[in-house]
Parts: structure tokens; sequence; C-alpha cells
């Protein structure tokens, strides 16, 4: 699976509004639920921040990939907002995060759902991306650096 498979410009917050780690969630999955992505923002809402209770999605670099399971999704869905101030999300790093990838995956597909975050998460944690899409700008050029970024990371694959 490819993220461009699951993530496209309308999925994409180029200027997140909120300041801290509860509100960005809160704002992505409005965002999801406003493009009829996902059926219950509150079950979404219930879901994540019952996650995060677990331990910080900041993985450190910028970046944090709130995530959980949905019953009734047939397909992961997800979002990614940018906050160019940085927002504090307790990633392991101790500083801020700017990339947030929300991930949700249906309930029984337990083994796409690690799939995704892990790709999600060697594509973010590549050298400059984060900056590249905090100087994007927009939700289509964002989209564009991601898709480059995972065609580049399959031709280094290829190659060894």
């Amino acid at each position: 699976m490819n993220l461009s498979d699951i993530l496209n410009e309308t999925c994409v917050v180029p200027e997140l509004k909120s300041k801290n780690k509860k509100d960005v969630i809160r704002e992505l999955i409005e965002h999801l639920w406003r493009k009829n992505l996902i059926p219950d923002p509150m079950e979404a809402e219930k879901v994540v921040l019952e996650r995060e209770r677990l331990g910080s999605t900041g993985i450190g670099d910028g970046v944090a990939i709130p995530h959980g399971k949905l019953k009734n999704l047939k397909q992961v869905i997800c979002a990614l907002g940018v906050s160019r101030e940085g927002v504090d999300f307790q990633a392991v790093d101790g500083k801020p995060v700017n990339i947030v990838f929300l991930v949700f995956a249906p309930e029984q597909r337990v083994s796409l759902h690690l799939e995704v975050l892990s790709k999600i998460s060697r594509i973010l944690r590549m050298g400059p991306l984060v900056k590249r899409i905090l100087a994007a700008g927009d939700a289509r050029k964002i989209c564009d650096l991601i898709m480059e970024e995972e065609f580049n990371l399959k031709n280094e694959r290829e190659r060894f």
C-alpha cells in the first residue's frame, strides 16, 4: 500500500489553527468528518485519546502519528495537519511537533494499520522532509512531497 492511496489533498490541513495536542486531534477529526470520511467524530476522538493515554504518538523530529482503529471503516483513513509554530505533543525528543499524521484503520485490519504507521514513520523521519512540508504552503504540494519521498524510499530499497 502506498500513502498516496490513502492521503489526498482533501485530507490535508496545511495550516492548523489549534495550539495544543487535544485540539489538534479534534481539528483533524472534524476535518475528516466534514469530508464524510469517518462516521462518528466523538468515537474517533475517544479512540485516539485513549491511545494517547498509553503514551504519546509524538515520534520525534517534529512528527506525531496519532492513530486508532474504528468499527465502521472499510479502509484506512488519514489526515495530515501542519503547524508552523509547533505543538507540544509530549514527543519522545521533547520538541514541538509540526507535522501531525492522523490515521484510522478498520478495527479488523490490524496488520494493515501497523503497515501504514510504519510507512508514515519511515517517510516522515527521512532527512529534510518535515522542513520541506513546512515550506510547501498548500495541500497539493504537501501531497506531492510525500509521494516523491515514498518513491525515493522505494527506489532506494530496490537498489539494495
